[in-house]
């Protein structure tokens, strides 16, 4: 993470700018500001007046405990002085509700007065747009961070879902370096949540997908979550191959 070059662009941004964060496991890259950075980060944020948006599409997946995951969102959110803090949160992925499209959006208002004219606002938004949203996701939501056991449940599945893909994380360097690779992969390893940024031209990755039948985006973007024990060998075969004598961005 460029943390310098982030607290420049923000400085230099005209006062009262809209800025979208990731609230963790940052998608592509997988690089996100420690909570001690975030703080140095707000304090610029407040000065400037600018609007914080926060897209939370992964709690839970970054270091395997949801509370963590939501610290740097939780801590933002407090600070008084900033004039607006906006949410976008999914249970797509870390609820298994791909399909339902399921999440809340929730803005930080500074009085009644307020809340009443942006819900006016969203509500002109929303009836054109669905209307109603389906309520099955949201429903499976509510029921299972409504009871106790059920909550402990989905805590520690998403643990164990962090975990094994920081293990796929750790294999597949592992069988990178088995396949003879010489390039230094470590960064894929340092990086957290389901995708790595591998640094892999859109070349290597064209080869991949017409090569290999590998598929994923031409930013080298790949999704971890997508590796197990059965395929890791074949995919860091197939990646050793099309990037073997040659240049990537770690």
């Amino acid at each position: 993470l460029d943390f310098d070059g982030l607290l420049e662009d923000v400085q230099n941004a005209p006062d009262g700018s809209i800025f979208l964060f990731h609230a963790c496991a940052h998608n592509p890259t997988g690089c996100d500001p420690t909570l001690a950075q975030w703080k140095i980060l707000t304090q610029i944020l407040i000065q400037k007046q600018h609007v914080i948006f926060f897209d939370s599409a992964y709690q839970g997946f970054a270091s395997g405990d949801s509370i963590q995951d939501a610290a740097a969102l939780r801590y933002v959110w407090k600070q008084a002085e900033l004039p607006k803090v906006v949410l976008a949160q999914s249970f797509a992925k870390n609820f298994g509700l791909y399909g339902e499209r399921c999440g809340t959006f929730s803005i930080k208002c500074r009085s009644t007065e307020e809340k009443e004219r942006l819900l006016s606002q969203l509500r002109l938004i929303i009836r054109p747009m669905y209307s109603s949203p389906p309520r099955h996701g949201s429903s499976i939501v509510k029921t299972v961070l409504q009871d106790d056991t059920l909550t402990a449940q989905y805590y520690e599945e998403c643990a164990s879902m962090a975990q094994r893909i920081q293990t796929m994380r750790t294999q597949l360097v592992q069988a990178l370096q088995n396949a003879g690779s010489k390039h230094d992969w470590s960064h894929v390893t340092q990086q957290i949540g389901m995708f790595a940024f591998t640094g892999m031209t859109a070349s290597m990755c064209d080869a991949l997908t017409s090569e290999y039948a590998i598929y994923l985006t031409r930013d080298g973007r790949i999704s971890m979550a997508g590796l197990n024990p059965g395929n890791l060998e074949y995919v860091a075969q197939a990646i050793h191959a099309v990037t073997d004598g040659k240049s990537i961005t770690g």
